[in-house]
């Protein structure tokens, strides 16, 4: 972290000193550890670990009050490994049943070198859960490579394929680029094809999400059509409608949900492209997932 390289960004700040454009720290920085029934099911549930701060910075940014960096107040602690490790070992009894339980960490990237720390105090515990690798998909392929063999289950974002896009929400016109070369890492890594246990849990492999946006139809379809040619042996993808504004006075068209015709033309592009594996949501999910890191687990 000092210089700081482990973005795509390599922003090359000293993180014991100074902020880059993530606005992170060198020190663990989490804003929640809950216990988290989210949107795919073999992957749920799941003891998620949120850390603050994000690589990538969306302006719409569905967890922003914990992503934005310095531009709005973020909930966060400093964690130790060992405490951090002590919450993950409580949060993971209160699924000790499943015969596959699950720990996830969400946007990590600005974090990696942690991520084998945390897991060797989680496997000192004597507890060995299938990990999931949760990211926006702007990743460094060399920081993914120092977590292969850690990682069971990578759930990248695949956002855009429209560089201008990707500049005007993220600041990041070089996304497409980045993110199809990331995923392309963790498939090497753990394979395209999604494993399921007999208990209906996912051990290993790979799926890729796509929320849909406001206005943005044409590259919603580019990111499938890109999945499709490069997956030609199936793929499992998590269909999103959930967007919603999550702050005010963002600019047009992100002021609002997405239409049921917009989520419509893309359910439709995805089904004549064969991308038939995995999970379409369904329309009305854009007013249920709506989490508030206010809250102690901020998706209850």
């Amino acid at each position: 972290m000092s210089p700081c390289t482990l973005c795509p960004r390599t922003c090359g700040v000293d993180r014991t000193a100074t902020r880059g454009f993530c606005g992170a720290p060198d020190t663990l920085q989490v804003s929640a550890v809950c216990l988290h029934r989210g949107e795919e099911p073999p992957i749920n549930p799941i003891v998620n670990v949120f850390f603050t701060h994000c690589s990538l910075q969306c302006i719409y940014c569905q967890n922003h009050q914990i992503s934005r960096s310095e531009k709005t107040k973020t909930k966060s602690e400093t964690y130790s490994i060992d405490d951090l490790a002590d919450q993950i070992v409580h949060h993971l009894s209160l699924i000790a049943h499943h015969s596959s339980p699950l720990l996830g960490f969400v946007t990590a990237a600005h974090y990696t070198p942690y991520i084998p720390l945390i897991l060797n105090a989680v496997h000192q515990r004597g507890l060995h859960p299938v990990t999931v690798y949760n990211s926006s998909g702007y990743e460094s392929v060399d920081s993914l490579r120092t977590l292969e063999g850690l990682i069971d289950i990578y759930l990248p974002d695949l956002k855009y394929m429209d560089p201008q896009l990707a500049y005007a929400y993220s600041q990041a016109a070089d996304y497409p680029q980045v993110a199809t070369r990331a995923i392309r890492e963790m498939r090497r890594q753990v394979g395209g094809g999604l494993k399921v246990g007999v208990d209906g849990k996912a051990y290993r492999g790979l799926i890729v999400r796509h929320l849909v946006l406001p206005g943005a139809v044409d590259n919603s379809l580019a990111c499938l059509e890109w999945l499709a040619d490069e997956f030609p042996f199936g793929l499992h993808l998590a269909l999103m409608a959930q967007y919603f504004p999550p702050c005010e006075g963002l600019p047009a068209p992100l002021n609002r949900t997405i239409t049921s015709e917009e989520y419509a033309a893309v359910v439709t592009r995805a089904e004549e492209l064969g991308l038939t594996d995995g999970w379409i949501q369904e329309f009305e999910a854009q007013n249920n997932y709506r989490p508030d890191f206010t809250r102690q687990n901020p998706f209850e």
